[in-house]
């Protein structure tokens, strides 16, 4: 799809304050300003990302409450259950919390739920766990706001309940728990309210070391603990998409460091297995590599692999275990490649986008652990919201996603009576689903969006640029300012830039053990500059030797055994006469 390109222009003067007064270059100055920068002090602190900019823990809702029963637990040998999530989020929350027990030598154990087996978020499974461990006190990690009903009836078994969680809460009454610690609650006067469910962990964690130091100033083991705590909030951070802006950016980046320096075995053993133990962490390399391995146990497996791993002690178990969860990554990526090639295929049935504005795609044995991935993929190639539902014989489980601008969880309400249950919000949303009911599901959602849409059509998305460079000038130099924009992540998105008038220096190459990639070495003069072009193997026609290449790219770093070389990564190109920019 011919995706329209359109040039960011930010005011001359606000280019200039950013260069006067943050000592940035005019590159950097115009990326800046992309990301709604104006210069001076907020500025300053965003491209510090300082530790300072960490909030007192004790200003998020019923904080001060949870550390004082942790710590009658501790102090009175309560078996503590932490309950977590199959997500990375949930995983490495899970982990810091268990950390934090040992070290204080409380009676702590953990329960992840089973993704297929018993859902999302507290159940039936959650009792049954208490009443199995003698837990006299349940800490959840990244869910539990809205588990009302379950919280009653631990409460109704003795058990005791403190909810940590950063999700919107729900309409009525909350549940009532001991404690119920997440920014996002009305009643909270926490400055920043776009924390992971690690990072509200993470707050968990320093607040019960500051109840534990009688100060606010924590002792030293304590504070050493939360220093190397942050790997595990850098993961979360980037992985769960929260905004990389404020606290969370200064979380991310000093996580980095913690996780680069990092003496755990299994963080030590999973880096080691993505191939990153000799470079300079960036978020990319979380996203992509770190990420997705701990994502692959809760998706295909059981997530106990990831919190086993993160958790070890063993050097060679833990190798075992990022190798298992490095093979399930793999079997994953299959399994979505081909999905992916199937729910391609029966879109084309759905063709007309006036007719279908919705795409509802459905099939047996469609693993419900990836159906989430496949619809990110079928969203952005049809440029349409997707349903993409994995049967089981005749019940299935579904993920939907989106286009900008456009509440899926909308379309999904007018389709309220076919579903079993569902929810989410207006970019991503599930269901349950009977499969008789599925075509009807299909026809209500594409009415409610023809009336949402009011006879308009989804926009193709715009590949929005930040910058001109000249191709000549990506180089080290502007790298050095480059850099200080990391970590990158949502509302602090990676640089886009256009350079013009370039060529190929040799032949592209098509790489990749699915040949969908290009490998292109680009000129200008003497400047040469390898470039990645992933997913773009179709455009190799494109590609003539002699012929102009207008390109849109973000420079990086490449790493190789410990040596580091710039490159580019190819967002989309034209070739010939210079595009006009929008």
């Amino acid at each position: 799809m011919n995706r329209p390109w359109k040039l960011r222009r930010p005011a001359p003067e606000v280019v200039r304050a950013l260069v006067q007064r943050n000592g940035v270059s005019e590159v950097i100055a115009r990326i800046l300003a992309a990301r709604g920068h104006a210069g001076g002090e907020a500025t300053a602190r965003h491209l510090e990302a300082s530790l300072h900019a960490l909030n007192d823990p004790s200003d998020l809702p019923d904080l001060p409450a949870a550390a004082e029963r942790i710590a009658r637990a501790v102090e009175r040998r309560e078996r503590i259950l932490v309950h977590g999530d199959y997500d990375v989020d949930g995983v490495t929350g899970t982990v810091l919390l268990m950390r934090l027990f040992a070290l204080l030598g409380a009676d702590a154990v953990w329960h992840i739920p089973h993704r297929l087996n018993d859902g999302y978020s507290f159940g039936p499974h959650s009792v049954a766990k208490a009443r199995e461990t003698g837990a006299k006190l349940v800490i959840s990690v990244d869910n539990g706001t809205a588990a009302r009903e379950t919280i009653a009836q631990l409460a109704a078994i003795g058990v005791d309940t403190i909810v940590t969680d950063h999700h919107e809460p729900p309409l009525g009454e909350l549940p009532r728990a001991v404690a119920i610690v997440n920014p996002k609650l009305p009643t909270s006067r926490y400055p920043f309210r776009e924390l992971c469910g690690a990072g509200v962990a993470f707050k968990l964690a320093w607040g019960v070391a500051q109840h534990m130091s009688g100060a606010r100033k924590v002792r030293e083991d304590l504070k050493q603990f939360l220093v190397d705590a942050m790997a595990y909030v850098a993961v979360a951070t980037v992985c769960d998409v929260v905004p990389l802006v404020e606290e969370n950016r200064a979380l991310a980046r000093h996580g980095f460091k913690a996780l680069e320096g990092t003496s755990n075995v299994g963080l030590r053993a999973l880096l080691e297995s993505c191939g990153l133990r000799e470079t300079k962490l960036v978020a990319e390399d979380v996203g992509f590599k770190v990420g997705p391995r701990l994502n692959a146990a809760g998706r295909l497996d059981s997530a106990a692999l990831a919190v086993e791993l993160l958790l070890s002690t063993d050097p060679v178990r833990a190798a075992e275990l990022a190798a298992r969860l490095g093979a399930l990554n793999d079997e994953r990526r299959r399994i979505e490649a081909e999905l992916c090639a199937h729910a391609f295929e029966q879109a084309s049935a759905f063709a007309d986008v006036a007719a279908n504005p919705v795409l509802v795609l459905a099939g047996q044995e469609w693993h419900q652990g990836v159906v989430g991935i496949v619809a990110s993929r079928v969203t952005q190639r049809f440029q349409r919201p997707s349903l993409i539902i994995g049967l089981d014989g005749e019940r299935g489980r579904g993920s939907a996603r989106s286009v900008a601008g456009f509440d899926v969880l909308e379309a999904m309400h007018g389709a309220k009576d076919h579903f079993v249950r569902y929810g989410g919000h207006a970019q991503a949303a599930g269901c349950e689903v009977e499969a008789r009911a599925i075509p009807s599901v299909r026809s209500a959602m594409c009415a409610r969006a023809k009336e949402m849409l009011d006879g308009r059509a989804h926009e193709v998305q715009a590949l929005w640029i930040d910058s001109e460079v000249a191709f000549e000038t990506l180089d080290e130099s502007l790298m050095s300012h480059v850099d200080r924009l990391e970590p990158y992540g949502a509302q602090n998105e990676k640089p886009v830039l256009i350079s013009g008038d370039v060529r190929l220096a040799e032949p592209p190459r098509v790489i990749g053990q699915d040949r969908t990639h290009l490998l292109l070495k680009l000129r200008r003069g003497q400047r040469v500059l390898k470039t990645m072009a992933f997913g773009m193997a179709a455009r190799l026609p494109e590609l003539q030797m002699g012929t102009p290449l207008h390109i849109v790219h973000t420079p990086r770093w490449n790493w190789f055994r410990g040596e580091r070389s710039l490159e580019l990564v190819l967002h989309d190109f034209r070739a010939g006469e210079a595009p006009t920019l929008g």
